[in-house]
């Protein structure tokens, strides 16, 4: 036996990835239902995931899900959200945004905490 044949065996042929089950449709039905705006980009695969949708609201808020190469057009025909290639299109500036509010945020809020010790 050698050395990486226990890994492989551990995974019976699957990709190692979780597809997108029951419990992680539900949560992106209830992400889209709970903000405005809503948008998903898809992510090419990597050698670390499967190929990914980003939901992005109108906010810049978002969320990130595997959802392998068909169930992601297939998760944002189902949400009624329009659904764009993020290597043609790239990330929208609002969540970039949103993203520097948040850092900003917590810069904040460590801050606080350390003046108060």
């Amino acid at each position: 036996m050698g050395l990486l044949d226990r890994f492989r065996r551990a995974t019976s042929g699957r990709s190692g990835v979780s597809r997108p089950g029951g419990a992680d449709r539900r949560y992106l039905a209830e992400w889209v239902c709970a903000h405005a705006g809503v948008e998903g980009f898809v992510e090419p695969k990597t050698t670390v995931t499967d190929v990914t949708i980003v939901l992005i609201a109108a906010d810049g808020e978002w969320t990130r899900r595997i959802v392998g190469e068909a169930g992601a057009r297939r998760a944002a025909k189902d949400l009624g959200i329009p659904v764009y290639d993020v290597g043609r299109t790239g990330y929208p500036q609002r969540m970039r945004d949103y993203d520097a509010r948040r850092r900003i945020e917590r810069q904040r809020a460590a801050e606080r905490d350390l003046d108060g010790l």
